[in-house]
């Protein structure tokens, strides 16, 4: 979910992007090396980049100062890991806000780290379990994508609170409960269906092409790992 334009202070857009900076940079290489060395993944980078614009576009009405919707990050960080899911979501974010006022550009830090880096990386905590349970592809997919989601909610609904409480506007806590409470009403079902969508389509690549997810088996969980 974004954080719209102008909602957050200036101080918690700047320590964000300084959050986000080292995640995207790691990124930036391990995309770099992924295509270099093996130009054939073009395609699947192009697709998994298509999934988080598409999905994440779709969004509702949420708590003021933000809005609801799917993330379409657990392609990505399954593929290709933390890294390059967060440079693939600053680039849609960009999109977005450019192209239908969609989140915005100071808000773009605080957005990256809950969309394109700590919820994803949950999911691909999870994807790891559940392979490594014996899970298949849908399963595993299904629980990396509501999980990516969900967290990506809760990382949001903390960024608010802070926001409102370093404001002077009120208690973190109990803005914390109030966000966590409003969105679970939105995105619990839109991370149930993500979840089904994204399974299926792993479901359906694990069938038809296994080869490709080879690349996972070199996914650190090392969210800088910057190899490929």
């Amino acid at each position: 979910m974004h954080i719209m334009e102008g909602y957050l202070d200036p101080l918690w857009c700047v320590v964000w992007f300084v959050v986000m900076a080292p995640f995207f940079i790691a990124g930036v290489i391990k995309l770099r090396k992924i295509l270099a060395e093996h130009p054939e993944q073009k395609m699947t980078v192009a697709l998994s980049g298509a999934f988080i614009f598409l999905l994440s576009s779709l969004k509702l009405p949420s708590v003021t100062g933000s809005c609801s919707h799917p993330t379409g990050t657990g392609i990505a960080v399954v593929f290709y890991g933390v890294g390059v899911c967060a440079v693939l979501s600053t680039i849609v974010l960009v999109f977005q806000a450019l192209l239908l006022a969609h989140g915005g550009f100071t808000t773009l830090g605080a957005n990256c780290v809950s969309m394109g880096i700590i919820g994803p990386l949950c999911g691909l905590l999870l994807w790891r379990v559940c392979r490594g349970a014996g899970a298949g592809a849908f399963v595993s997919m299904f629980v990396a994508a509501f999980i990516a989601d969900l967290m990506t909610y809760v990382v949001t609904a903390f960024q608010m609170a802070l926001n409102i409480m370093t404001a002077g506007d009120g208690n973190f806590v109990d803005a914390l409960i109030d966000f966590l409470s409003i969105y679970a009403v939105t995105q619990i079902p839109l991370a149930i269906v993500e979840g089904i969508v994204l399974g299926m389509f792993a479901h359906y690549l694990f069938t038809s092409r296994p080869e490709i997810f080879e690349i996972t088996e070199s996914n650190k969980l090392n969210p800088l790992s910057t190899e490929a």
